[in-house]
């Protein structure tokens, strides 16, 4: 049988099998190098997409671009999919949107469309057959039409709060310099403002301060280092700019109540 080359394909699963044991990896601030959409047909929580927070309850929609800042908290056992999408396909990347979204299909038929689309690719995401790559790339290609159809018929947004685009620029900062060790107040510097009215914007923005934000980034990618690789603990504290390793084992034992070694081995 031909092998499936997966590194280039849109891939979809179920959330419970995503998340389970590691909601953190939804529930943290973070960024992706793919764009992601999450199907939730069963929770309800909050989202901070770029700086705003957003609750949805079931049958949401959540669409974040490639390189987006950006957590998701759908509470306890969540039922959904989630699909990551990569940048290599240039009709697929048409079509997905610039900026982050969230769409809460409550027309009932609309339910049905997009579960049953949601469906299909989830079972040929299961068998992987030859031409697999290029079926996955087609059926998410639906999924992103139905996406950018409900978008327009959106009522226009009204134009984003002064805080609204302070934390959004925040939160941009931080997806390109969040390795930089810089501290909360050096980014209000770079942005022009006062540390002060930084977190009161972040707040009222995205219902967290900016230092949290910054402390959620730092532990995501803490976490997926020690996850996903065998890197010493020494080089994944360098790489993240901490100080010392010693203080990289203080953060992650304070933040999760854990070692860096017991995160590791359970994975």
């Amino acid at each position: 049988m031909t092998s499936v080359d997966l590194s280039n394909c849109p891939t979809l699963s179920p959330l419970a099998r995503s998340l389970a044991g590691r909601q953190w990896r939804l529930s943290l601030q973070h960024s992706r190098k793919h764009a992601v959409i999450l199907w939730i047909t069963r929770g309800q929580g909050r989202a901070v997409l770029r700086g705003r927070e957003t609750r949805f309850g079931p049958h949401s929609l959540i669409y974040v671009p490639a390189n987006t800042l950006f957590s998701v908290d759908a509470g306890v056992k969540p039922l959904g999919h989630i699909i990551r999408i990569p940048d290599t396909d240039a009709t697929l990347s048409g079509l997905l949107p610039e900026t982050e979204a969230l769409l809460r299909v409550r027309d009932l038929h609309d339910q049905a469309d997009l579960s049953r689309m949601i469906e299909t690719a989830s079972m040929e995401s299961e068998i992987q057959e030859p031409l697999h790559e290029a079926a996955m790339t087609a059926h998410v290609v639906l999924i992103a039409v139905w996406m950018n159809r409900a978008l327009a018929q959106r009522p226009p947004a009204p134009p984003a709060r002064a805080d609204a685009r302070l934390a959004a620029r925040f939160c941009d900062l931080v997806v390109r310099h969040y390795r930089s060790g810089r501290s909360m107040a050096q980014y209000a510097e770079i942005l022009g403002v006062t540390p002060t009215h930084l977190a009161r914007c972040c707040k009222s923005s995205a219902g967290t301060s900016a230092a949290n934000i910054l402390t959620e980034r730092s532990l995501y990618a803490a976490r997926d280092l020690l996850c996903s690789t065998d890197h010493p603990f020494r080089q994944i504290a360098a790489h993240l700019g901490f100080g010392s390793p010693a203080y990289f084992t203080r953060f992650v034992h304070h933040h999760t109540g854990h070692s860096p070694t017991d995160l590791r081995r359970a994975g």
